[in-house]
């Protein structure tokens, strides 16, 4: 007796009737949800993506470059000049600045809060009179070209949190981050190459807090959206390279053979991710011919790297990578997202914040320089910062020659440049200990809803449903900076 035989003899009338009212239950919730699936399942095979009716205005900027500082620098050592410090230097910071604000687990045992003023000279930058640290001097020629936000603040005061609020709108995992919502709305200009890039430097320090690649998902959008993660050794791309013995017709065949059988279960199912697998392949396809010329810089000219500095000649660093940055939005990439580690700084500071200055200041600088001579910058927004800021006070001792500071979040610094945003701008401002905000704060979600603003979208109209709710990218809240924009 063949197995499907001896599975009815034994099927009893209750378990009969068991299975048959589970179908009819899932036959009706797929008549409910398949409206849903077959619309996203279209959306995933379009052939450059994208939202019908978006961008909602007319955009300004047609791309994001995001220079993404991870572990927070120090906004009173780079931006936010406090010359008034020094009257404080080593007196502890007084309950009427401080309100009861909840402490990281690194300095919560203190005894003390002791004020430290930066060791580091500040300047008046350009016809703009932005103050800029002796630390970036390069940064500093460029002063006229950003805009500073010194009065951004977040929720979030330990890394994992700060990174995931400020990348997906929301501290708890699981939500699409920024690139993927902009991927998901208004999709793709190339069909070589995602819409949506993600490069990390590492600092040349201990490493800095660890960076998942959930940070640059598609949390509950299709994967098709998330972020596609280069690589400095190797391929820059994961198989990107046929296997030994495998060329380029037999790929074109074998992808031809596995479209059509994905096909047939998208027929059968009308599981969007099998639309999504299907055009990975073929990006990935397309992508083996794109990505090799893409990362080849010997065709660049020697004032390129005079440019960006000597660093950009080798691979991983954030220099290198500000260049693939730059010849990316060339090649029509929407999002770009650099991340660069090891900037947190709780101890070692006067010796270590410098290291990761240099790291990056002039590549920060040459990539806004280098966009506008190509005519490019008034459509790409170029963004640089971190998750939050550093506290007034001196975490562990403080000795004449070294300090560190912890986790904070009540105020920090960031700048921006390019499309839709006014250059020369400095907004905000913060008390005398640089602890709190006293005029125009900026939250996260208000930085949320700038940069998709001058994107042409309006945070508000761009959700996804999602078990029973319209996520949008900024949640329930995030007002536009209408006195950044252009």
């Amino acid at each position: 007796m063949g197995p499907i035989d001896q599975t009815g003899l034994q099927l009893t009338r209750r378990h009969f009737f068991g299975q048959n009212a589970t179908g009819i239950g899932m036959a009706a919730l797929a008549g409910l949800l398949g409206n849903e699936a077959r619309a996203q399942g279209a959306l995933a095979t379009s052939a450059h993506g994208g939202l019908p009716g978006l961008p909602h205005f007319a955009p300004k900027a047609k791309r994001v470059i995001y220079l993404f500082q991870s572990g927070g620098p120090s906004q009173m050592e780079l931006f936010d000049y406090k010359p008034r410090l020094a009257e404080f230097q080593g007196q502890d910071l007084p309950e009427s600045v401080r309100m009861g604000q909840r402490l990281t687990g690194m300095s919560a045992t203190q005894s003390s809060f002791p004020v430290v003023p930066s060791k580091f000279a500040f300047a008046r930058r350009g016809n703009s009179g932005a103050w800029v640290s002796e630390l970036l001097p390069y940064t500093a020629k460029a002063a006229d070209e950003l805009t500073f936000i010194k009065s951004l603040h977040t929720e979030a005061i330990n890394h994992d949190p700060a990174v995931t609020f400020i990348q997906t709108g929301s501290q708890i995992a699981g939500r699409p981050s920024i690139g993927a919502w902009l991927s998901y709305g208004i999709g793709c200009v190339t069909e070589d190459l995602p819409a949506f890039v993600v490069m990390i430097s590492p600092g040349s320090g201990t490493g800095g807090q660890p960076l998942y690649d959930r940070l640059w998902g598609s949390g509950f959008l299709p994967s098709r959206y998330q972020g596609v993660k280069f690589r400095s050794v190797g391929d820059p791309v994961l198989y990107l390279s046929n296997p030994s013995g495998f060329n380029a017709s037999d790929r074109r065949r074998f992808l031809t053979a596995l479209d059509k059988l994905n096909q047939i279960n998208s027929d059968g199912f009308g599981d969007p991710e099998i639309s999504t697998r299907i055009a990975q392949y073929e990006m990935a396809f397309r992508m083996q011919t794109s990505v090799p010329e893409l990362t080849d810089l010997s065709k660049e000219p020697p004032h390129t790297f005079e440019l960006y500095g000597e660093d950009a000649k080798t691979p991983g660093t954030f220099a290198a990578n500000c260049l693939l940055a730059r010849r990316l939005t060339e090649r029509g990439v929407r999002f770009i997202q650099l991340f660069h580690r090891d900037w947190d700084h709780h101890g070692n500071l006067p010796k270590d914040l410098p290291k990761r200055c240099r790291e990056v200041d002039q590549a920060s600088a040459a990539l806004v320089q280098d966009l506008k001579e190509r005519g490019m910058l008034d459509e790409t927004l170029v963004i640089w910062g971190g998750e939050f800021g550093r506290t007034v006070y001196c975490q562990g001792r403080l000795t004449p020659t070294d300090y560190g500071r912890d986790h904070h979040p009540r105020c920090f610094t960031i700048w921006m440049a390019g499309g839709g945003i006014k250059p020369g701008v400095s907004l905000g401002e913060t008390d005398d200990y640089c602890y709190n905000i006293t005029e125009d704060p900026v939250h996260v979600y208000d930085l949320q809803a700038t940069i998709l603003h001058c994107l042409g979208i309006d945070h508000t109209r761009l959700t996804y449903q999602f078990q029973g709710r319209h996520f949008r990218p900024t949640d329930i809240a995030g007002n536009v900076v209408q006195s950044v924009l252009a």
